[in-house]
């Protein structure tokens, strides 16, 4: 007899057990979806730092081994970030070592194990922790690829179903660090991305960002995912020709820039524009000291983003800003990061700033103990523990 036949208790009453297959029955065994970000989350992401070096970004000869990991940032760190007031660590982690093309679900248990010990090791320091997906360029230029996109998202899948049983109140999923994709390509792929993590794990937090290096431009052009579980993150930096005065990364001409002073001057960008070969760059160089860089311009740049999250009533962190320490004046280094960070906390934004013991640090080590720069503690709004006064 056909349904449609069937008497009408009948009916209803397969009808009922239609209903109950559709929306108890996959629901079993695990917790439903969070309906937004519980505002008890965002409490555990208000002061940070990262930690790189760690799970990305190794460069030196010993590289991504049990020794590192065991070594370069011990308990003692974690003891130190949580007394001098920082509440969470933004982990950063290179997926390469844990990637198989073709079985990208299959992560090494091995060095999955090293990563579980740093998460546990940061939250029995009670730190919350971002995992932040953080590859070099060659891996996120491979999401350019449509038969990439599918391994990476099963890889986050399987890295997520992992964490799944993990506290949700303070174990993070960063999609990916900086993504390079032009806008409208990235908004499709970390859809997608989203998608497979929420498959790994309905209840945890995602954290995403806009295209093009997670710029604060771009998060302003990002719609939100259709997904309310979401913080949106953006990076900032600005005016670069500050910040990365001297770096031997980005754009070339930087590394030739040297004692550019902030508040920007006409008179410092003049003096530093002289050591720059190129005409069109000593040109670049010299606009930045009419462009009235200072606390306020910096402010207008972030309000930006805060009335774009107002808009969507989408919860903005700003998990990467700092200063490259080599070139700056330490004086003008701590007082960019304190304009930046007052700026955030005025508009309720939680930070995490770049980096805990990197070329940007916070601190510096001395044969293995960290020394924290005193100026950069007191101008991130944190203070020194009191052994260290």
């Amino acid at each position: 007899m056909s349904l449609l036949r069937s008497p009408a208790p009948m009916k209803i009453f397969l009808l009922c057990v239609f209903v109950l297959w559709l929306h108890v029955i996959p629901s079993l065994g695990q917790a439903p979806p969070q309906d937004a970000v519980p505002a008890s989350r965002l409490q555990h992401l208000r002061h940070g730092t990262n930690a790189s070096g760690w799970f990305a970004q190794v460069y030196d000869r010993q590289g991504y081994t049990k020794e590192h990991f065991q070594t370069w940032i011990t308990a003692e760190d974690l003891a130190l970030m949580k007394a001098m007031g920082f509440d969470h660590v933004r982990l950063s982690v290179n997926p390469e070592p844990m990637f198989t093309m073709n079985h990208p679900n299959d992560i090494p248990a091995e060095y999955l194990g090293y990563l579980d010990a740093a998460v546990k090791m940061i939250l029995d320091h009670d730190l919350a922790v971002i995992i932040d997906i953080h590859p070099e360029d060659d891996f996120k230029k491979r999401l350019t690829d449509d038969n990439f996109v599918p391994q990476f998202a099963d890889f986050w899948r399987a890295l997520a179903q992992h964490y799944s049983s993990w506290d949700p109140d303070r174990v993070f999923f960063e999609v990916l660090n900086e993504p390079e994709q032009e806008r409208y390509r990235w908004y499709g792929v970390q859809a997608k991305l989203v998608a497979a993590i929420r498959q790994g794990t309905p209840q945890h937090t995602i954290i995403a960002a806009g295209a093009q290096w997670s710029n604060d431009d771009e998060l302003v052009f990002l719609e939100p995912i259709r997904d309310p579980n979401v913080i949106y993150n953006f990076h900032f930096y600005s005016p670069y020709l500050f910040t990365h005065q001297g770096a031997t990364w980005g754009v070339y001409y930087w590394r030739w820039v040297k004692g550019l002073r902030y508040p920007s001057t006409l008179e410092s960008s003049q003096k530093a524009a002289l050591s720059v070969p190129e005409a069109a760059d000593r040109l670049a160089v010299i606009r930045y000291g009419y462009e009235h860089w200072n606390a306020d311009r910096i402010d207008g740049e972030i309000s930006q983003i805060a009335q774009w999250g107002q808009q969507h009533n989408a919860p903005v962190i700003c998990d990467e800003f700092g200063v490259y320490r080599d070139y700056a004046d330490p004086h003008d280094r701590a007082e960019w990061i304190k304009d930046v960070r007052t700026s955030l906390e005025r508009h309720g934004i939680g930070w995490t700033v770049w980096d805990y013991s990197g070329s940007f640090g916070v601190v510096t080590k001395n044969n293995g103990h960290a020394v924290p720069d005193e100026r950069i503690v007191g101008a991130l709004g944190l203070s020194l523990p009191k052994s260290r006064n």
